[in-house]
């Protein structure tokens, strides 16, 4: 699906637009905490009053560093976005092999939510496995796997696991995944 812009639409709305947008995701400067705004003169100028006093800004380096990024060449961009696809394609047909696991295919940044409730009530070393914080530790202790619990995102029948890596680090990581299902008792 194509994406359009709510400032396309026309002059009337694009003076009522306020764009507010950074360069974690759409460049990979995940860390370097730089962004932006645009829109009517009035309003940037009013939430850049507000902001100075708010918190503190970026360094120069991430400064030149995001001009750079959105001026220079853009052809990295469909690289990233193929090799990001190859990823998230074989995450999730790889969790929906995993036994009381399945996962939709995400359409947006670059996280997989499989629905893990069904594994909920399996127990490993007297242990049991009743919500997705118990699941992400016993995951990180048996598996060496670091993954984030739904219920920090409002849903504890999920686990969100970021494919923003290597494809091979993905393999070994979803590896260990199903071995660690695989010991625990139904």
């Amino acid at each position: 699906m194509e994406h359009i812009s709510i400032a396309s639409l026309g002059e009337e709305i694009k003076a009522r637009t306020i764009i507010v947008n950074g360069l974690s995701k759409s460049h990979s400067m995940t860390g370097w905490r730089i962004g932006y705004a645009a829109g009517n003169d009035g309003i940037i100028k009013a939430m850049t009053n507000i902001q100075s006093h708010s918190t503190s800004n970026p360094n120069s380096i991430a400064q030149k560093a995001a001009v750079e990024a959105l001026t220079g060449p853009q052809d990295f961009i469909s690289v990233m976005i193929k090799e990001f696809d190859v990823r998230r394609r074989y995450l999730v047909e790889e969790l929906n092999k995993i036994d009381g696991m399945s996962c939709i295919m995400p359409t947006g940044a670059f996280y997989a939510f499989p629905n893990t409730s069904n594994i909920y009530g399996r127990k490993f070393s007297g242990r049991e496995i009743s919500s997705s914080s118990d699941l992400a530790l016993y995951l990180l202790e048996e598996a060496n796997v670091a993954l984030v619990p739904g219920a920090a995102f409002g849903d504890d029948n999920y686990l969100r696991i970021s494919y923003a890596t290597s494809l091979d680090t993905i393999k070994t990581g979803v590896a260990r995944i199903k071995e660690a299902i695989a010991k625990l008792e139904v």
